[in-house]
């Protein structure tokens, strides 16, 4: 077995996870393969970006990552294994799933469930909101090239604190990257290294819209931010 040489100094990506995964799925999970398909659907759906995240479970038997994991743990069938792990982690209740079915067969759709991933799923069954075509699709694990929200705090601001992690989880769902970019900068321009002026920014252009051209709204989002 090659040894993890440990963690590099400096920044790195960081994936955030729930409490209540460690106070109740970690200890009601039984299935090595289900902790690792969890912990891989965390990993994944963060990387990607916009709305809504969800990987097909043709996608998950064609990562690497995964496959490699379910191969060396047990005797049998990686695939079926797997299988075994998203129907266990759906009865859980830690996926939601959906079956789309066309004249050329069926797609099974996967998501987190959280308030993101709910929320696609109602609206796919209401219709307001169409996933891909059959038979297209998507590049597993897409990442976005820009710095995370995590990355941005901790770089501009200082360590992340639990509260405000969830913040900026919201944030990231709420907002377009370039506009959280956009408004760390602004702060960093500004020299006032805080969340809540950030915040601030954000909700301004969602209330009155952003014009990338014009950094008039400075003075706005700072008096706000120091509220």
């Amino acid at each position: 077995m090659k040894p993890f040489v440990g963690f590099p100094s400096g920044p790195v990506r960081q994936t955030p996870i729930p409490d209540l995964f460690f106070t109740e799925l970690l200890p009601a999970i039984e299935s090595r393969e289900e902790l690792a398909l969890t912990l891989f659907m965390f990993w994944s759906l963060h990387r990607q970006t916009g709305y809504p995240r969800y990987l097909t479970f043709a996608e998950l038997e064609n990562e690497t990552v995964l496959q490699q994991a379910f191969a060396r743990s047990a005797d049998g069938d990686p695939n079926a294994r797997l299988r075994e792990a998203v129907d266990r982690a759906f009865e859980r209740g830690t996926l939601l799933r959906l079956c789309i079915a066309d004249p050329e067969g069926e797609l099974e759709y996967l998501f987190l469930n959280t308030p993101q991933g709910r929320k696609a799923v109602d609206q796919v069954k209401d219709g307001s909101l169409i996933l891909e075509r059959r038979g297209f699709v998507r590049e597993p694990q897409p990442i976005d090239p820009r710095p995370s929200i995590y990355e941005l705090y901790e770089q501009n601001i200082g360590l992340l604190q639990p509260l405000i992690a969830e913040q900026l989880q919201q944030a990231e769902a709420d907002y377009p990257p370039e506009w959280i970019e956009d408004a760390f900068r602004i702060a960093v321009e500004s020299n006032v290294r805080n969340w809540r002026y950030i915040a601030a920014i954000l909700e301004r252009w969602s209330r009155e819209g952003k014009d990338d051209g014009d950094w008039g709204s400075r003075q706005g989002a700072r008096r706000a931010g120091r509220r």
